[in-house]
C-alpha cells in the first residue's frame, strides 16, 4: 500500500468519525433532554439536582417529591456513546444497551428484603449483603427467567405483578427492596415511546403497594 492510498483511507476514516461524533453526541443530547422531560412530567418535583456524568453518556438527576408516598426519586441515565465509532461497536458487546437506574426513597420504610434479577444479565453477580440469609428460587415473568430472592413469598408475587404491568417487562433487569437503606431499586433498559408509561407505573407502584404496607409490616 502506498502513500497516497493510506493517506486516503485515513482521510476517508476521519470524516466518517467526525460525521459519527456530531450524530451520536446530538442523538444523545436528545434522548437525555427527552428521557428528563418525560420522567418530570410525571413526578412533578418540589426541587432538582443534576449532575453530568462527563462527555455526552448520560447524568444523575435527584427529585424531591415530598408527595403521596415518595420523598425521593433519583434515576441515573447511562447512554451507550453513540458519539465514538470505535468505541460504540465495544460497548455493544459490553454494556449492550442503554441503562436507567431508579432510587425511590419512600416515605413508608421498607423492613424485608426482596429481589428479582434477570438471569444471565449480569456478568459478575451483584453483592447483596444478606444473601445468606434469604430463599431463593427461579420465577418465570413475560417468557424470561428471574432469580427471586427474598424473605416473604409475598414480597415477589408484589414485584412480579410490578414488572408485568410494564411495557416491555423484559425491559427489567433487576427490581429490589431494601430495609437497610430503604429503597425501591429498578434497573431496567429504558425506551423513549413508552418511559413516561413506565415512570408512572412505577410510581403508582410505590404509591399503592408500598404505601399498603406489604413490605414495611
Amino acid at each position: 500500500m502506498d502513500n497516497q492510498t493510506l493517506f486516503a483511507i485515513i482521510f476517508v476514516l476521519a470524516g466518517i468519525s467526525v460525521i459519527q461524533y456530531y450524530r451520536g453526541r446530538k442523538l444523545n443530547l436528545l434522548l437525555m433532554e427527552h428521557y428528563i422531560k418525560a420522567v418530570k412530567d410525571v413526578i412533578k418535583p418540589e426541587d432538582e439536582t443534576y449532575t453530568w456524568l462527563g462527555g455526552y453518556i448520560g447524568f444523575r438527576a435527584e427529585y424531591k417529591v415530598n408527595r403521596d408516598n415518595i420523598r425521593k426519586f433519583e434515576f441515573t441515565l447511562t447512554l451507550l456513546p453513540r458519539h465514538s465509532i470505535l468505541y460504540f461497536p465495544i460497548s455493544l458487546l459490553t454494556s449492550r444497551h442503554d441503562k436507567l437506574y431508579i432510587v425511590i426513597r419512600p416515605f413508608a420504610q421498607i423492613k424485608r428484603e426482596a429481589h428479582l434479577i434477570q438471569k444471565g444479565y449480569y456478568r459478575l453477580k451483584p453483592d447483596i449483603e444478606n444473601e445468606a440469609f434469604l430463599q431463593k428460587e427461579t420465577v418465570e415473568i413475560a417468557g424470561k427467567k428471574y432469580e427471586a430472592l427474598y424473605e416473604k413469598k409475598r414480597d415477589i408475587e408484589n414485584l412480579k405483578e410490578f414488572i408485568e404491568s410494564l411495557s416491555n417487562p423484559h425491559n427489567v433487569k433487576h427490581v429490589s427492596l431494601t430495609p437497610k437503606t430503604s429503597v425501591f431499586y429498578v434497573l431496567m433498559k429504558p425506551e423513549p415511546d413508552t418511559i413516561g408509561e413506565d415512570v408512572e407505573k412505577t410510581v403508582h407502584f410505590v404509591n399503592q403497594k408500598i404505601k399498603e404496607s406489604p413490605f414495611s409490616s
